[in-house]
């Protein structure tokens, strides 16, 4: 596993649907906020004008439900190794100290930013997430 990326989240009154809860939708909103978060953060000014990231797999696990009011936030990290220019990540997002609210699972594919081709995850990148 790789180095944990935490950030808060917070939950605004246009997050919460008629149940009363975060809704699901939104969950996916801060996946690719904390992946976008993390990219930015560890990637160099270099490599991020050479690539971009696009999602090619979500998957959501609910296990529990946030309200307007309650902290949160969003915990990532990557899988060991990429698969050619595949990289899954995963994301919990809950409240601290407490079991996951929703546990999401993503693959990402890697593409050169000029000429949108998918390329191959580079060594240097792996070294930089700490996988």
């Amino acid at each position: 596993m790789s180095e944990l990326f935490t950030q808060s989240v917070t939950i605004a009154p246009a997050d919460i649907d008629e149940l009363g809860h975060v809704n699901n939708t939104v969950y996916l909103r801060w996946a690719q906020d904390i992946a976008t978060a993390h990219w930015r953060a560890r990637a160099s000014a270099a490599m991020q004008a050479r690539y971009v990231w696009v999602a090619t797999r979500h998957e959501i696990d609910y296990r529990a439900s946030l309200e307007l009011g309650d902290e949160a936030e969003a915990r990532t990290w990557i899988e060991d190794a990429p698969r050619g220019p595949l990289w899954t990540r995963h994301v919990e997002i809950g409240k601290p100290g407490q079991r996951a609210a929703a546990e999401l699972t993503s693959v990402w594919c890697l593409l050169d930013a000029a000429t949108r081709k998918v390329k191959r995850v580079p060594p240097e990148m792996i070294q930089i997430f700490g996988a």
